[in-house]
């Protein structure tokens, strides 16, 4: 079996065994992601010399007993806006074209402290604003279902990666779906924490209110031995919740006899594919066979969602993004008379036009005059879409709904027409603006051939819910390799 076809805790499994050994296991993560990049382009930096040594320090950890971890020795790939000292860090920006950090995120040092080797960092759409990695200043990254489509975004390298085996699992970043929607999309599996439980240090901001690090794998345990490597209570984090239980991995449990399970009528409605809304039907039948109780209900505010979450989201961009101007690091523009000048020029040529647009909205909504009008009224509106859904989880222990509303769309339709793109956020991103953990896995394929996501949303902090709910449901179907995986 190739070794990029096993799950993270399968190919951790043989590496504690000494079956495979860790140089072993990331050779042969790089060896496919050279091979497959001139036709994905996942990734916008591999690391081979980097990850190589690496590899011999963690087998050395391995063989003096100092490491415990399932994840020891598994190669990983890591979002670009994630920092890594010494390793080239983009944000998939001209921007930042040469940043190299000093420091690493704290989400990635813990991974590697629990002996994970990064082979590199993995394409994104431009500061993590867009849903099809057609954003990036590094070129689009393709869909290994089907090269003519969008992996989805902004995680779609992450994503992509995963899923044609040029790595084992991706850590990505989630502001308004953006690991839930491009898993869907590439059919694998993403998990967004609750806010706060992963720490955000050394996460490049895009929304800082909403941004949250999580995992992609295969499957919902990998995501779950992920998760509890990942989450911990963080000093440097003033956004850091410290939790009692980080045992994410004890919910693996194919048992959901009572759980309650609720369907917003308002997710079925008006916009949603066919194939998608049958596959998610026939997932939520499966778990009702399983001993849960399914019905559907009325969760209220959902068109609500998208302004406000974009209003929200541009002006923390705009705030958040306003550090790069040419001066400390990153493109500085080679021409300009003044310091203003330079400003303007460096950003105008740096930035991509989404980007631009999302500050300029952002501007927009905080300055004098529109401030009241416009950004306190989405703060208001966020707050009455966590309240409609503490009234939900009054009832249910976790909501089931499609991740987006079609499969994946092909290369170049969405950026023509971005209000339609955004749309295409209505299922995710309230999850966000409440601040909730939800995860995406497989459930079926469209006439097309294409990958549709399961989504699983639990109210804060009851991540265990989800991933028992995610383990029944994964008893009931094998995981399908995309034709670029090597089984």
């Amino acid at each position: 079996m190739n070794l990029m076809s096993m799950t993270a805790i399968e190919l951790g499994s043989k590496i504690k065994k000494r079956e495979v050994s860790v140089t072993e296991a990331v050779t042969a993560a790089l060896d496919a992601a050279e091979r497959k990049e001139p036709q994905l382009n996942s990734f916008v930096t591999i690391d081979r010399e980097g990850a190589l040594k690496h590899a011999q320090d963690v087998q050395k950890r391995l063989d003096e007993g100092q490491i415990d971890s399932p994840l020891a020795g598994v190669p990983v790939a890591v979002k670009d806006n994630l920092c890594t000292e010494g390793l080239l860090t983009t944000c998939s920006s001209k921007i930042l074209y040469n940043f190299i950090p000093t420091y690493t995120a704290q989400a990635v040092l813990q991974l590697q402290q629990a002996g994970a080797v990064v082979i590199g960092k993995t394409n994104m759409d431009e500061f993590a604003m867009g849903s099809t990695t057609e954003t990036s200043a590094f070129g689009e990254t393709k869909n290994p279902w089907n090269l003519s489509h969008v992996p989805g975004g902004s995680s779609g390298g992450s994503c992509a990666a995963v899923a044609a085996g040029e790595c084992t699992y991706a850590l990505g970043s989630d502001t308004g779906g953006s690991i839930r929607q491009p898993s869907s999309f590439c059919g694998v599996t993403g998990f967004k924490p609750t806010y706060g439980t992963v720490s955000r240090y050394g996460l490049i901001a895009y929304g800082s209110s909403l941004d949250a690090i999580g995992p992609v794998a295969k499957d919902i345990s990998d995501c779950a031995a992920i998760l509890e490597a990942i989450a911990s209570y963080d000093i440097k984090d003033s956004t850091s919740v410290r939790r009692e239980d980080y045992k994410f991995t004890s919910a693996l449990i194919d048992d959901v006899k009572g759980m309650k399970i609720g369907i917003p009528r308002d997710y079925l409605g008006e916009g949603l594919d066919d194939d998608v809304k049958n596959a998610v039907l026939k997932a939520a039948k499966r778990l009702k066979e399983k001993g849960a109780v399914v019905e559907e209900f009325d969760l209220s505010l959902v068109e609500y969602a998208i302004p406000a979450y974009y209003v929200v989201a541009c002006a923390e961009a705009s705030s958040n993004l306003a550090r790069f101007d040419g001066v400390k690091y990153g493109y500085r523009t080679k021409e300009y008379e003044g310091l203003h000048n330079m400003y303007k020029r460096s950003r105008s040529e740096g930035f991509g036009a989404e980007v631009k647009r999302r500050i300029m909205l952002g501007s927009f909504v905080l300055s004098s005059g529109y401030y009241d009008a416009y950004y306190l009224k989405a703060l208001r509106t966020k707050a009455l879409i966590k309240q409609a859904f503490d009234r939900a989880f009054e009832k249910y222990d976790v909501i089931l709904g499609p991740t987006a509303p079609a499969t994946a769309p092909k290369l170049g339709e969405s950026l023509s027409d971005p209000i339609k793109m955004y749309l295409g956020d209505i299922y995710t991103i309230s999850v966000n603006l409440a601040g909730l953990p939800a995860a995406t896995l497989p459930c079926g394929k469209d006439r097309a051939g294409l990958p549709i996501g399961l989504q699983l949303i639990g109210d804060c902090f009851q991540e265990k819910k989800i991933i028992r709910a995610a383990y029944a449901f994964e008893q009931t179907r094998n995981y399908e390799y995309s034709p670029f995986a090597e089984v």
